[in-house]
């Protein structure tokens, strides 16, 4: 099943984001359920959010994949969202 996850960052949160990049790229390499990610650009073009696309087997696994990113560890979201998703295009 594939998950839209959505995040997006606390205001002023970009050092947070910058200071744990590296864990969450290495949590996305280990992990192998992200299919596509990329950040959320603000009107300056710095990161301020994430768009990933989990491949899981349900959404109980998004779930646990999304509260274990170290970015969520850390506090940088203000929210957050997990939705289903069906490919058509791509």
């Amino acid at each position: 099943m594939l998950v839209c996850l959505i995040a997006i960052d606390k205001p002023d949160a970009l050092q947070i984001r910058m200071d744990n990049r590296e864990a969450h790229l290495a949590y996305v390499a280990e992990t192998g359920v992200v299919d596509l990610a990329g950040p959320f650009l603000d009107a300056d073009g710095n990161m301020c959010g994430s768009l990933l696309i989990l491949n899981v087997g349900n959404m109980s696994e998004a779930e646990t994949w999304a509260e274990n990113d170290p970015y969520a560890k850390t506090g940088l979201f203000q929210s957050t969202t997990l939705r289903e998703w069906k490919k058509v295009i791509g």
